[in-house]
């Protein structure tokens, strides 16, 4: 027996005016508010993680907030870590769906068809992406 189902549809694909623009405001975003509220002096004697950058990476329609911790303990399996903190989904006519990683390592979708200011505001402000 046969069943009717829609086609999949193909990812609208990501002009380099839409990621220019993506990569230039993320960058403002990360270097005036985020960084300066997140990355903290690294206690001497501490052997827990801390954080030390937060920078953004492209992969495919996907940009991605990525967070990268050091490790100093002994026992560390290495140095250090990236944590993906925030997916920014290029989903056509210049709208974006935004996820946050949660404590599973799965994706939830927060929003979709925002803006890309909406996009950065909500990363900005909102308690899933506070680190």
């Amino acid at each position: 027996m046969k069943k009717w189902m829609a086609a999949p549809t193909k990812p609208t694909k990501v002009t380099d005016a839409i990621k220019n623009a993506l990569n230039k405001e993320a960058e403002k975003l990360i270097d005036n508010i985020i960084k300066p509220r997140s990355i903290k002096v690294p206690q001497p004697e501490g052997s827990s993680n801390y954080l030390v950058d937060i920078y953004t990476k492209w992969y495919g329609n996907s940009f991605y907030f990525c967070s990268k911790y050091n490790s100093p303990g002994e026992n560390a399996i290495s140095p250090s870590f990236e944590i993906k903190f925030a997916r920014v989904v290029y989903a056509g006519d210049e709208k974006f769906s935004l996820s946050y990683m949660r404590y599973n390592d799965k994706w939830f979708e927060l929003h979709r068809n925002l803006t890309l200011q909406e996009c950065l505001y909500a990363i900005k402000s909102e308690p899933y992406f506070m680190l």
